[in-house]
């Protein structure tokens, strides 16, 4: 028995695994075990600061002594939580281990992914907080291996989405968007050395890099959607290192897909799995097909279509709008952007330089900033032969708006037509730049020059199809906006009637408030057919009264505003009243007077006369009797001169709803608003509604198109610049992808001879193909004319061959 006790101790002592599980069973009968080990990890640690200062151990001591203290972290982390109170420095023995404490060196290799591992099961156990553990991991990202890296990237991104599932984390958040901060402001001071030509290696910023980096991935899942987040990154945006600062562009542009070789590959590797999907559909329709076959390709075509899901999700990526929109100080951020990028021209290189345009251009466009030396800038690279000239027009045009200063953007509308639009260059630089000034002017008209206007229009005789369509593009837009910079002939039907009377905005001014919701009577229609519908066909009297919509009350309020006027002139609230009374508002007046209302054109219809009240009466003065048939036709007079001009003001005015009035629109509302517009414009264009109403419905069906597409195209693309080309010739990928559309709902192509007409289904030999073949076709085989050319001796053997056959089938 003593033995045997003793034998159980040294296994115990030997075999971690088993005590850590006897531990957890009884911590207080194997409080004993647990020290001496604890102790054991103690002295090897102090072993570990003294070695990692000093370094005269051998490899093979130093490999084995790492083993062995990563197995004791490994079992004192895991039965922590029994003994707190022994274990209440392993957090912060552990980070010194990985951040280095008191002039000591970190771990490397095994170890240190050892240490990571157990200070995440350290947080998983609740030992830890996650502000303690992501402290701690951040700090490592740009010192680890990529292999340790993932790891920590992946559970950084993982406490901090489930420390903000069910409610927002503040103070979490605070702290860990501090260390990012921290982390991108700790290269600011480095020199600019750009990114092209010599000195990249020179450049640091993996902190900074990394931070952006996180920032991007919570955004984009949307842990993180505060303003404190964009300020992280647009400070990233000034950062010197070049790759830093490109990432930080990339996140306000909204693309992920920074770099083409990634693309590139991601494309390839499509490829290869299609053709590795064909080889084994080939193999199987050749040779024997199995469930093992089967179960195969079944299992190529899932992860061929995540890739295919994988590669489409990361193309075409929208702008970041909310980005945009929480930036702090967009003035300022967008004059920085000009300074940094005018004072480091010759530094960085074309692509990095039109990033920081395109980001410029956005912000000036969505803030309305006026940054006007980027406009003098952007000049020189205003010429056809320029590389990537089409997002460099694309930035240029997004830039500018109504606040822009005309003067500022008629040199750059004179460049534009000087360098792309003459004969000396081809059909679609034409276009490129018709485009372009179009885009300007569409934002700023006042920027056009009346001479060079006729110029430009003058291309729509043209015979390529972009140039009249660039051209055309310009004059209706002017046709529009301001028509009288055209001529008479130009002006067209609807630009000539409606320049008579109408002014143009000038510089600076405003259009008038918006009187209400436009098509907002298609919607209460709507309503009303509904109620129809409901009530059998037949109005109620008080239906629309019930459901919020009283033709009364519309009355009632129809020329509020007139009889407000007509009073005496007033020049605030306090000259209201006449001064002889006060004035006694009350809602239960309101409610008898609009009953009286009520009642008094109910009897109207039915042709009883109105009664007027005895008070009424009383209030005639004597004078006003005498007279009473001289005024009662004055009195009808001064009715049928406010009835007219009521009906003149109502027929000017747009009428108030009362829907808006009584009734709290919903987001379902609005687009069944939107539907009833379109449908309305649809109906009006195919009835003959004319070019207005064609235009009418483009621009509806273009907003629908918009928000549809969770506004991708709030900003301009280079296809808005190049528009219409000739069709370009498709690639092997899409011709074959037409092919197999072609073939959808026919049977496979092929002859039917040897699969249905006969018992067993099987496809004809080459033998019954040669019989069939025609004379002619025969004559000229390969297998007759080689018999023709074929001399004595091949002859000879053929015939020799053909004997011995012969006689071996005969025995």
């Amino acid at each position: 028995m003593v033995k045997s006790r003793a034998s159980r101790g040294i296994l115990l002592t030997s075999n971690l695994p088993q005590l850590q599980n006897l531990i957890k069973r009884d911590p207080e009968g194997y409080k004993e075990e647990f020290l001496t080990q604890y102790n054991h990890y103690l002295s090897l640690l102090k072993l570990q600061q003294v070695s990692s200062v000093t370094s005269t151990s051998t490899n093979s001591t130093t490999d084995k002594s790492n083993e062995l203290f990563g197995d004791l972290i490994t079992f004192i982390s895991q039965v922590a939580q029994c003994y707190p109170v022994e274990t209440k420095e392993l957090p912060l023995q552990l980070k010194g281990l990985l951040l280095g404490a008191e002039g000591g060196q970190t771990v490397k290799g095994d170890l240190r992914r050892t240490v990571v591992k157990n200070l995440v099961m350290l947080r998983n156990k609740e030992i830890i907080d996650s502000i303690e553990l992501l402290q701690i991991l951040l700090p490592l990202l740009p010192q680890v291996p990529s292999a340790l890296r993932g790891v920590i990237r992946h559970t950084i991104l993982t406490d901090i989405k489930t420390s903000n599932q069910k409610t927002k984390n503040h103070r979490l958040n605070r702290v860990v968007q501090s260390l990012l901060f921290g982390m991108v402001e700790s290269g600011m001071g480095a020199e600019v050395v750009g990114d092209k030509g010599k000195g990249k290696g020179k450049e640091k910023g993996g902190e900074a890099m990394w931070a952006v980096m996180m920032v991007k991935e919570l955004w984009k899942k949307g842990v993180w959607n505060d303003a404190k987040t964009v300020s992280i990154v647009a400070l990233a945006a000034f950062h010197p290192n070049t790759k830093v600062q490109s990432a930080a562009l990339h996140f306000f542009l909204g693309s992920d897909n920074e770099d083409a070789e990634d693309t590139d590959s991601d494309e390839e590797d499509i490829r290869e799995a299609r053709r590795g999907v064909k080889k084994m559909e080939h193999r199987m329709e050749v040779g024997k097909s199995g469930r093992k076959k089967e179960k195969m390709l079944a299992q190529m075509k899932r992860e061929t279509n995540k890739k295919r899901a994988k590669h489409a999700a990361g193309l075409g990526h929208t702008p970041n709008f909310p980005a945009l929109e929480l930036l702090h100080d967009p003035q300022t951020f967008g004059e920085k952007l000009y300074d940094n990028l005018h004072k480091h021209d010759k530094i960085y290189s074309l692509d990095h330089k039109i990033l920081i345009m395109q980001l410029l251009s956005r912000v000036m466009g969505t803030h309305k900033l006026c940054v006007l030396g980027f406009y003098s800038y952007i000049i020189k690279y205003l010429t056809y032969h320029q590389l990537q000239v089409t997002l460099i027009l694309v930035s240029l045009a997004q830039s500018v708006h109504e606040l822009t200063p005309p003067d500022v953007l008629t040199p750059v509308i004179r460049k534009l037509a000087q360098e792309f639009v003459h004969p000396g260059v081809g059909a679609e630089v034409i276009a490129a730049g018709l485009n372009a000034i179009r885009e300007v002017c569409r934002r700023q008209p006042w920027c056009m020059e009346e001479d060079l206007l006729s110029d430009l229009i003058e291309y729509r005789k043209s015979k390529d199809k972009g140039v009249v369509t660039a051209s055309r593009g310009l004059l209706q837009l002017f046709r529009e906006v301001n028509p009288g910079m055209l001529k008479k002939r130009e002006r067209g039907k609807a630009a000539s009637m409606g320049l008579i009377g109408s002014q143009v905005l000038a510089y600076g001014h405003s259009k008038d408030a918006a009187e209400g919701i436009e098509g907002l009577e298609l919607l209460e229609e709507h309503f009303a057919q509904m109620r129809k519908e409901a009530n059998g066909g037949e109005f109620d009297d008080n239906s629309d009264v019930e459901m919020g919509v009283d033709e009364d009350d519309e009355q009632g309020w129809e020329n509020w505003d007139v009889n407000s006027e007509s009073g005496s002139e007033s020049s605030g609230w306090e000259d209201v009243s006449s001064g002889e009374e006060d004035l006694e508002i009350s809602d239960s007046d309101d409610e008898e007077d609009r009953k009286r209302d009520r009642k008094e054109k109910k009897l109207k219809k039915k042709g009883k006369a109105v009664v007027k009240n005895e008070d009424e009466e009383d209030s005639d003065s004597e004078d006003e009797k005498d007279d009473g048939d001289e005024d009662v036709d004055m009195d009808d007079d001064a009715k049928s001169t406010v009835s007219a001009a009521t009906t003149a003001v109502s027929q000017d005015t747009k009428k108030l709803s009362l829907l808006a009035q009584q009734k709290i629109l919903t987001p379902a509302d609005f687009a069944l608003l939107n539907e009833l517009r379109l449908k309305a414009a649809k109906s009006l264009a195919e009835s003959g509604g004319g070019s207005g109403a064609k235009r009418k419905l483009a621009a509806l069906e273009a907003s629908k198109r918009h928000v549809d597409a969770d506004e991708s195209e709030r900003f301009l693309t280079e296809a808005e610049i190049l528009g219409p080309r000739k069709k370009v010739k498709a690639t092997w990928e899409e011709r074959m992808e037409l092919v197999q559309k072609g073939r959808e709902g026919r049977e496979k192509f092929g002859s039917l001879k040897g699969k249905k007409k006969k018992e067993t289904p099987s496809s004809s030999t080459n033998r019954e193909k040669a019989r069939n073949k025609p004379i002619m076709m025969a004559l000229h085989s390969n297998k007759v004319m080689q018999k023709k050319k074929a001399s004595l001796r091949d002859k000879q053997i053929k015939l020799r061959a053909a004997i011995d056959k012969q006689k071996k089938l005969k025995h």
